[in-house]
């Protein structure tokens, strides 16, 4: 048997957090088999389905590389299908023809709900002669006897008995399918043999499982994940950072940052903490999904982020850096930012976790000529800090390429003057980056530049 697993978004709103999660387990899955991972686009809602939000969520999967193995479907497009299989099931007698208005619907839900039975329209009954007045809904005739049972992937073995199943609508009065119908029919002629979703679809697939058995059909194996939680153990939600995932990628989330730590919300391989999409196709084979909900940790994303940034390339960060870059108003790049980059690469990566951070705390290296100088550090340049500055502006150009050389050298001079490095590391940092963090002073001062280190202090302290 080919695995054929799919994600099928109702495109009433963007590609957040847990559809991109679901999508990725369903494509592990797929991958590990060395199956089929498709979309579908569940578009029946016309009034809150919108474009925008289909363009979203390609674009989001996209960025994921879960591109489907094939073009998306649209179910709105099979909506034909939907009613010949509606009419199969009446003509069957799985299902019924129910005329009870809303009125009546309602009294007799009351009456249910009183008594804890289910729903039971009086027209299942084949021989009830009651008033057509109304247009029919399409019920599906739920047995009383019995169990309906799924062997979930996640949960285990799930029971309820039959005789708590409402005759659920399969076609409304306008002759539009209802969503437990139009999933099923596609899901049956996609050749989906695995489904993974949130475990809120848990009932569903026990009221899907019914439609199946009465089309004679094989139902797919199921796989119902417990839903994502922020970190105060509530339903994520946006005060939990939850957003669109274009979001993420707009503050320099990378993919294989948010793939690595959507695999872990609910998912484990050992002690593995950092791995690759393709390191998570070959561990992931539907085991060790966790039944408890995965707390989404907006930090602990950041954290796994900066493992990836640490493995990027000075050439890609450099072009990241430029296109996440704000650049400031009648201010050019400097011709050499490339080049001081390149030779600080290795410190900078060390202090950001995402590249927008990265990019904006670096603007020292961007543009020629002092930086803008924080508020909070200003104090720190006294007029006996500018004389130390301008007394090492005279030397700065004699000292050594060599760290430890540059090193002997600086002792040498601090002591002869009488001061201590800090006297001179914390104002010259101000000066030449704009802030007191900085990397360590021999690699900023060859990375800028002699003649750069000059402008800069003769530019503050004259």
């Amino acid at each position: 048997m080919t695995v054929i697993t799919r994600f099928a978004p109702s495109p009433t709103g963007y590609l957040h957090i847990g559809g991109a999660r679901t999508a990725l387990f369903n494509y592990l899955f797929a991958k590990h088999y060395g199956g089929r991972y498709l979309l579908r686009i569940e578009d029946t809602d016309k009034q809150r389905s919108t474009e925008d939000a289909i363009e979203a969520i390609f674009e989001g999967l996209n960025w994921l590389g879960l591109e489907g193995d094939e073009p998306a479907i649209y179910q709105s497009h099979n909506i034909n299908r939907h009613k010949q299989v509606a009419n199969e099931l009446a003509a069957s007698g799985a299902a019924y023809y129910c005329y009870l208005s809303p009125a009546e619907i309602e009294t007799l839900r009351a009456e249910n709900k009183q008594d804890g039975t289910p729903f039971r329209s009086p027209w299942r009954v084949p021989s009830y002669n009651g008033d057509k007045n109304q247009k029919p809904v399409l019920r599906l005739r739920m047995p009383d006897e019995n169990d309906t049972i799924i062997d979930d992937l996640v949960q285990g073995k799930v029971s309820v008995a039959n005789k708590q199943l409402d005759d659920l609508v399969l076609m409304r009065s306008d002759e539009t399918p209802t969503y437990m119908l139009a999933v099923v029919v596609d899901d049956y002629d996609m050749g989906i043999t695995h489904i993974i979703r949130g475990d809120d679809h848990l009932n569903n697939a026990i009221r899907q499982t019914k439609i199946y058995n009465a089309l004679n059909w094989k139902p797919p194996i199921f796989g119902h994940i417990p839903l994502i939680h922020g970190t105060d153990g509530s339903k994520l939600s946006k005060r939990h950072g939850a957003t669109g995932v274009d979001a993420y990628k707009n503050m320099g989330i990378y993919s294989d940052a948010m793939n690595n730590y959507l695999a872990r919300l609910g998912w484990s391989h050992g002690d593995d903490e950092y791995f690759s999409l393709t390191q998570a196709i070959s561990w992931f084979d539907g085991r060790s999904i966790g039944k408890s909900p995965a707390r989404f940790d907006m930090q602990k994303l950041i954290s796994v982020n900066a493992y990836w940034l640490n493995k990027q390339s000075a050439a890609n960060l450099y072009e990241q850096i430029l296109s996440h870059h704000h650049q400031k108003p009648n201010k050019p790049i400097s011709s050499v930012f490339e080049a001081r980059f390149n030779k600080l690469h290795p410190h900078l990566t060390k202090r950001a976790s995402i590249i927008s951070e990265l990019s904006s705390q670096i603007d020292y290296l961007i543009y020629d000529g002092a930086p803008e100088i924080d508020s909070d550090v200003k104090a720190l340049i006294t007029d006996d800090n500018r004389a130390i500055l301008k007394s090492f502006s005279d030397i700065v150009d004699k000292t050594p390429l060599d760290a430890d050389a540059f090193q002997s050298f600086m002792n040498s001079w601090l002591a002869e003057k009488g001061l201590k490095m800090k006297d001179l590391g914390i104002p010259l940092r101000i000066v030449l980056t704009g802030n007191k963090s900085a990397p360590a002073l021999f690699d900023l001062i060859h990375s800028l530049g002699f003649d750069e280190v000059k402008y800069r202090i003769d530019q503050i302290c004259n």
